[in-house]
């Protein structure tokens, strides 16, 4: 017998599935495929090249062109430290507040779209709905461009809303992410003779110095043109989170890493910044290996995620605009997948329930209402569909 949930139902079903990024997401997307499969509608996994995740995605309706597709991620991040005052993996209600990872950031758009789906049936929608939901999308949207390519040459769509929370507001523009890890190899000496080593932490020291300058030049280059004020902030910003280096006070640092995270504006290259980064390596590089030729500096590229654009007339910010009334301009300055889906051809906006306030926080929680508004709005968009 096919399966019925309420959103909140639904959700609760989704939450309680530990899909933290460093897990697999198998368990919720087989729980998925066999409740739209009770509802005879077929779906199809884009899987990582292990097989340990997967995306998946489906349509619901004619299989005609011009339909939606409704673009949500299964993984969540860790609650490792965080003081929670409830059971993360399980969805607790209270004062109107529905408690639980991944309530806001994003399983709620994903669960209502799913407990949607018997009234999508009985609809007669004249045009499709199409699930998307990825994997991977917290350690840097890995999952997405591959379920952007698979769905690409078979699902023409009029739009995609990525349902990340907004609190319903139509979000038409987001930066851009480049994920890096600097790694510096250097020469152990005493520290009485520096001269004659090369200290990895000295390296990194002046390779983390350089993503500050660069972010206090494109504050003053940027910050104060028109098409940057709705950003916080106005500009690109490079940051550095985790460092680790060195040995003892007194030896020249054999090896230093650290992370950093380039937030590019949507209308700059990513790139650019890090061919600059690149450059600036290279001649450090170049001094190292001076001294020492066995010295060096390897970048790894953890995460290109492209920002949203703002579309002259998209079809996809339109719609949404006319669904909630929203003429309002918003943008972010986290990343999203609508700009992977931008990059397959699909107009996208951005726009959930919930508040980013409240993503990746302990005690995450979605309040009823923006559930009850987030549910309003996909039946507004089946109605739209079966006119």
């Amino acid at each position: 017998m096919a399966g019925n949930y309420s959103a909140k139902e639904m959700l609760t079903k989704l939450v309680a599935f530990d899909t933290v990024s460093r897990n697999s997401n198998l368990p919720l997307i087989e729980f998925v495929e066999e409740y739209l499969s009770s509802h005879g509608v077929s779906s199809q996994r884009v899987p990582n090249e292990d097989g340990t995740k997967t995306n998946l995605w489906a349509t619901i309706g004619p299989n005609t062109d011009g339909g939606v597709i409704l673009s949500g991620h299964t993984d969540v991040v860790p609650v490792d430290g965080q003081p929670w005052d409830t059971d993360p993996f399980e969805v607790i209600e209270k004062d109107g507040l529905l408690y639980g990872r991944g309530t806001a950031d994003m399983k709620a758009f994903s669960a209502i779209a799913l407990s949607l789906v018997p009234e999508m049936l009985r609809s007669n929608m004249k045009r499709p709905i199409h699930l998307a939901l990825s994997y991977d999308e917290e350690i840097g949207c890995l999952g997405a461009p591959l379920m952007v390519e698979d769905m690409a040459p078979r699902v023409k769509a009029e739009a995609v809303i990525v349902g990340e929370p907004t609190m319903m507001q139509v979000v038409s523009g987001h930066k851009g992410v480049i994920g890096l890890m600097t790694k510096v190899r250097g020469l152990e000496v005493h520290s009485s003779l520096l001269h004659t080593g090369v200290s990895a932490v000295h390296i990194a020291a002046k390779l983390v110095v350089w993503h500050e300058q660069k972010t206090k030049e494109n504050k003053l280059r940027t910050e104060h043109l028109a098409e940057n004020a709705l950003f916080e902030p106005g500009y690109t910003s490079l940051h550095c989170g985790v460092i680790h280096g060195g040995t003892a006070h007194n030896i020249t640092a054999k090896d230093c890493s650290f992370s950093s995270d380039f937030r590019v504006l949507p209308t700059e290259d990513p790139l650019q910044y890090l061919e600059e980064y690149r450059a600036y390596v290279a001649e450090l590089e170049a001094e190292m290996k001076a001294i020492d030729p066995s010295t060096g500096i390897t970048i790894d590229v953890l995460a290109n995620v492209p920002g949203c654009r703002r579309e002259n007339d998209g079809a996809a910010e339109r719609l949404v605009r006319q669904i909630t009334g929203d003429n309002a301009e918003h943008v972010v300055s986290y990343g999203t997948e609508a700009g992977q889906f931008q990059d397959g051809g699909y107009s996208t906006i951005v726009c959930g329930p919930g508040d980013i306030a409240q993503a990746h926080a302990a005690n995450e929680f979605l309040s009823i209402e923006q559930l009850n508004a987030g549910e309003d709005f996909q039946r507004k968009l089946i109605e739209r569909l079966a006119s």
